[in-house]
């Protein structure tokens, strides 16, 4: 793959997670915005009677959910786009006989599982008024860790499947691999530590929307991103034949 092809996908990529952002947008916006409004009242009710002095707010509840979002959600999309495209310059034509929309759907899968599913499901998502502030730190560091951590082993997954399908076949290979995976990855749940900062009284079912919310978008933003990328990679790689010429009636 020469230089221009993978420039050329590099910005199909952006363009996609551009795309894939804006549906994202939409997600969480009408689904994830009104848990975060109910979660920022019952934080603020809880410390109704602990105020110190009103605080002049720096950014409005209103740009924060409006263009503040759309500047987040937008920028993270163009950005992850851009990355996953020189994935996908990499894993294309070495991850199996795919052409190229199967296998931006193939590492669009498995990116959203190794960079959020597996780390969601030990450190999942917490809306407003969860969390102590003074381990934020820790809770960052330790969330980053696993997602390292499950990048690494599902590399690691891949190359151990490339190895041993030469030796007992495509398919247990792949077996071996997903269950070697899964087997460290419950070792790493077990080693690291627990974090439950829910505070008494916290809505179970407002928790639960939220971080349904949250993986409803990141599940929008990868699908989406996978579909659109996978389009726009499959003309530039395999341009549609041109149209023969039509024949011209001979003269007399």
């Amino acid at each position: 793959m020469n230089s221009t092809t993978v420039r050329n996908l590099l910005v199909r990529g952006m363009l996609a997670g551009l795309g894939a952002g804006v549906l994202a947008l939409i997600v969480a916006y009408f689904l994830g915005e009104p848990d975060v409004s109910s979660a920022i009242g019952f934080e603020e009710a809880a410390h109704a009677g602990h105020s110190h002095g009103d605080e002049a707010e720096l950014v409005s509840r209103t740009v924060q959910s409006t263009a503040g979002l759309a500047t987040g959600i937008l920028v993270y999309g163009v950005a992850f786009g851009g990355i996953a495209a020189l994935g996908y310059c990499f894993a294309l034509g070495r991850v199996g006989r795919f052409g190229p929309r199967a296998t931006a759907l193939l590492l669009s899968g498995c990116a959203l599982l190794a960079v959020y599913v597996v780390p969601f499901l030990k450190y999942p998502a917490n809306p407003p008024a969860v969390g102590d502030p003074d381990t934020i730190g820790k809770r960052t560091a330790l969330y980053f860790l696993m997602m390292l951590l499950s990048v690494l082993l599902a590399v690691a997954a891949t190359l151990l499947g490339k190895q041993l399908a030469p030796r007992i076949g495509t398919w247990y290979a792949t077996v071996a691999a997903v269950l070697a995976f899964a087997v460290v990855i419950g070792l790493a749940y077990g080693f690291l530590p627990v974090i439950d900062e829910v505070p008494e009284h916290f809505p179970a079912a407002l928790l639960w929307r939220f971080r349904l919310s949250a993986l409803g978008m990141q599940l929008t933003l990868w699908a989406g991103f996978g579909l659109l990328f996978g389009e726009l990679a499959e003309r530039l790689l395999r341009p549609a034949p041109a149209a023969p010429a039509e024949a011209v009636p001979a003269g007399p």
